[in-house]
């Protein structure tokens, strides 16, 4: 049944889209453009009033396909969709209007009966629709961007492949008509062969005759009978002729259809897998398949096609049997011609949404695996069933060398069968697995210091199904990217690692799951300056400067010179196995808790360009010392995974004239789920100037958290203040009006206790004693100034109040 009653079929006019229920355009596309096909007046307003209904929830990405429970979004957008179109029906006046309210009503009905029982079905539509004008606008925006030139080749590379199928057509066509014209001599020669009988039997009876009448007609007869031989011994030989002519007319088909199949699968197809593979690493999305799955279905057509034709040819060849190489020919070409199906057919099917790389047991999990040559093969009509296994790097070498693996696996999957659906809007056919779950996992015995989160598994996908009405059978299999199978979130760095190293450097085609152990410097740089991006979700990337210090940290280094660093390997031990120098985490780990953290906390200030972050503890005093007191910057603890301190430049207490610079002890993920980096920063008045000479406010202002709201039903909220405590008293700008932490302090509003932060100095200090920590006695005496402070305010207000 066509699922797509009321929207109209695609592609003839363009018009704009608007939401007229919101009274506005969409902000997020405004000039996004739908291709609909448009024979009336009736038929944009139908239009129209589906777009205002539907494009609010599509758009926006409101209801995930892949969650059932999401049903009932979609089943409220169908009823707003069908009294859309009710109601428009209601206000239709006039003959024109008459005409338009029947059309409207039909439309409702027609999509109440369609949807109703599916309505994810129709939001499927929907947004087949929307991402097919995505594609367009940002295909034809991108023609004029500084990619236009890639968007150019690209242009080409598909012009050749569409011309490529021109030509294919044209000699299918050719052996079609070759095919008949053959069809009909032979019927001739048939018919001709059958005369000859005939003329054979006539002779044949004139010996019965008298030997006066044989005389008078044997001549006319055997006359006969010689011209019709002549002409039948003629005609075969330009039988084998037209035979021989189109068995070679149909080898070289075979041979441009193999070669575009090779450019489709070895190439395009390969290609897209490696971009899903490198979306793990946060590459760009790896891109729809609606072109690559127009062109497979256009190569199953002609295969079919010059398939069927090549059976007929066998057919003629067997009702008239001509002596020849044609049956040698003919064979030939049934098996280069099943074997380019088959091909195809199994290359084809493929995942489109790869289960998780990182696979936590007892954890839900999705995937969805589809068959880009389901619908033209009709593959459909008997819907194959998919099971999914895990099964180990050792079973997948063994499963492609096409070795005996007892159907084992290495785990236990829950709810691992599916079926294909076909969608008949957008013609795919597909299993969506949404609730997969992995129950327990078999690991195999670890080589040398190979950690379980160093093991890859793979889900293995498989099914079997019938082309032609059973004229061929095929089983299909195709395994997901390698996963990591963990039992612990403690896991999940180090899994991470393993899948991010063989995301970014499997070669095509390796045996699985083969990666070098070393790679250049600069290729790792790329990998993960490409995961830093996609993690922080920031067009801010790793600088020149930045993968220098990486370069440091990573080779024990001290040279500040890029190009040093380019020859330079580094090892699958160097980057995750081996802990740092005088640290007991490895270079990933840091990085990993580095990135954690900016994600979690950072990604504005690392937008705004307020944190430097990668510089160590000397290259923070070298660039503060000559800058005015109370200039701060913002760099990664090197000391601690997740943490970032505050190093600035100040006066020391202990010598009159003489600066230093400090550094606070760092941060983590705890410490600001309690209080922002902003509001921490905000508290510290000694800190003037972010690294230049940025003022603080003029950078953080924005983060600020609003002043508490006053006091209600007599209750006063407490709020939660950051000092130093050598710090505390300090107010190096007084003109400027700002409260020091004392000032704060002696607020009506009470204070919590303050969270005392220790900081070291780069450099010796004598407030420090021999263990490192703070004198008692220094410390006490603030620690009484702040509860003297405190307690007058409180008691004044709260005095003559009960709680």
């Amino acid at each position: 049944m066509d699922r797509e009653p009321a929207l109209v079929s695609l592609f003839d006019a363009r018009v704009t889209r608007e939401c007229k229920g919101c009274k506005k355009k969409n902000k997020k596309n405004p000039n996004l453009f739908f291709n609909i096909s448009i024979s009336s007046v009736q038929h944009l307003t139908i239009y129209r009033v589906c777009v205002c209904a539907c494009v609010c929830v599509c758009v926006r990405d409101a209801i995930d396909l892949e969650n059932p429970q999401e049903e009932f979004k979609a089943k409220r957008l169908l009823d707003s969709l069908i009294q859309e179109l009710q109601n428009k029906a209601e206000h239709q006046v006039g003959e024109d209007g008459f005409l338009l309210k029947i059309k409207l009503g039909h439309y409702a009905n027609q999509l109440k009966s369609t949807y109703d029982r599916c309505p994810l079905e129709l939001v499927r539509c929907i947004k087949h629709i929307l991402y097919t004008e995505q594609r367009l606008v940002r295909e034809a925006t991108n023609s004029n961007s500084p990619v236009g030139g890639m968007m150019d080749s690209m242009s080409q590379k598909y012009q050749q492949i569409n011309q490529a199928f021109e030509e294919l057509r044209l000699l299918t066509q050719d052996t079609e008509n070759d095919l008949r014209k053959l069809q009909h001599n032979q019927e001739y020669f048939i018919i001709q062969y059958q005369e000859s009988m005939r003329i054979q039997a006539q002779l044949a009876s004139l010996a019965t005759l008298p030997p006066a009448d044989r005389q008078l007609r044997e001549p006319a007869l055997l006359s006969k009978k010689n011209t019709v031989e002549a002409w039948l011994t003629r005609e075969a030989n330009t039988l084998q002729k037209y035979r021989l002519d189109l068995a070679e007319k149909h080898q070289k088909t075979l041979q441009l259809l193999r070669k575009q199949q090779t450019i489709i699968l070895d190439d395009e197809l390969i290609q897209w897998k490696r971009r899903q593979q490198l979306a793990g690493n946060g590459g760009p999305p790896e891109g729809g398949l609606d072109i690559l799955q127009s062109w497979c279905e256009k190569l199953a057509e002609m295969i079919w096609q010059n398939r069927q034709q090549i059976r007929r040819a066998e057919h003629l060849r067997q009702q008239l049997p001509i002596p020849g190489p044609i049956e040698e020919l003919l064979n030939e070409l049934n098996s280069t011609i099943t074997d380019i199906i088959s091909t195809l057919v199994t290359s084809t099917f493929i995942i489109e949404k790869q289960p998780p790389q990182v696979l936590k047991t007892q954890t839900k999990f999705a995937a969805t695996v589809r068959l880009l040559v389901g619908g033209k093969l009709n593959v459909h009509m008997n819907p194959p069933q998919v099971k999914a296994t895990i099964i180990s790097e050792q079973q997948a070498k063994a499963l492609l060398k096409n070795e005996n693996t007892r159907n084992d696996s290495s785990g236990e999957i829950l709810n691992n069968n599916c079926v294909m659906e076909y969608h008949q809007t957008t013609g795919t056919l597909s299993a969506h697995f949404r609730n997969m779950s992995l129950k327990r996992i078999k690991r195999s015995d670890r080589r040398g210091a190979e950690s379980v989160t160093e093991e890859k598994f793979t889900i293995l996908f498989e099914s079997q199904f019938s082309v032609g009405s059973n004229e061929l059978v095929f089983q299909v299999k195709t395994l997901s990217l390698p996963v990591v199978v963990i039992v612990h979130g403690s896991q999940d760095n180090n899994a991470t690692a393993t899948v991010l190293w063989d995301n970014a450097f499997a070669e095509p085609g390796r045996v699985p799951f083969l990666v070098p152990d070393k790679v250049l410097w600069p290729q790792l740089c790329e990998v993960i300056n490409m995961k830093y991006k996609a993690e922080v979700q920031s067009n801010r990337g790793l600088s020149e400067e930045n993968l220098v210090f990486l370069a440091q940290k990573a080779f024990s280094s001290s040279s500040n010179n890029p190009d040093d660093y380019r020859s330079m390997t580094m090892t699958w031990s160097q980057f995750n196995r081996e802990s740092l120098p005088g640290r007991n985490f490895t270079f990933w780990q840091w990085f990993d808790g580095v990135m954690e953290l900016t994600k979690k906390h950072l990604k504005p200030h690392w937008n705004d360009g307020a944190i430097l972050g990668f510089v160590n503890k000397q290259q923070a005093q070298d660039m503060l010392m000559s800058k005015p007191n109370g200039t701060f910057l913002l760099r990664f603890s090197d000391s601690e995974i997740g943490g970032i301190t505050i190093a600035w430049v100040a006066e020391n207490p202990n010598k009159a004239g003489e600066r230093m610079v400090w550094n606070l002890m760092p941060y983590t993920t705890k410490d600001f789920t309690i209080r922002s980096l902003a509001d921490r920063i905000s508290d510290l008045n000694h800190l003037l100037f972010l690294y230049p000479d940025r003022p603080k406010d003029e950078v953080f202002s924005k983060y600020y958290t609003p002043p508490l709201s006053k006091a209600v039903d007599g209750y006063v909220k407490p709020q939660i203040k950051q000092v130093v405590p050598e710090f505390a008293t300090a107010n190096p700008d007084p003109a400027s009006g700002n409260p020091t932490y004392m000032d704060q302090g002696a607020s009506p509003a009470p204070v919590s206790h303050p969270h005392t932060y220790g900081i070291y100095p780069a450099m010796g200090d004598s407030m420090l004693d021999a263990d490192g920590d703070f004198d008692l006695d220094d410390t006490m005496d603030v620690a009484r100034h702040v509860e003297e402070l405190l307690r007058r305010p409180v008691e004044s207000q709260w005095s003559g109040q009960q709680s």
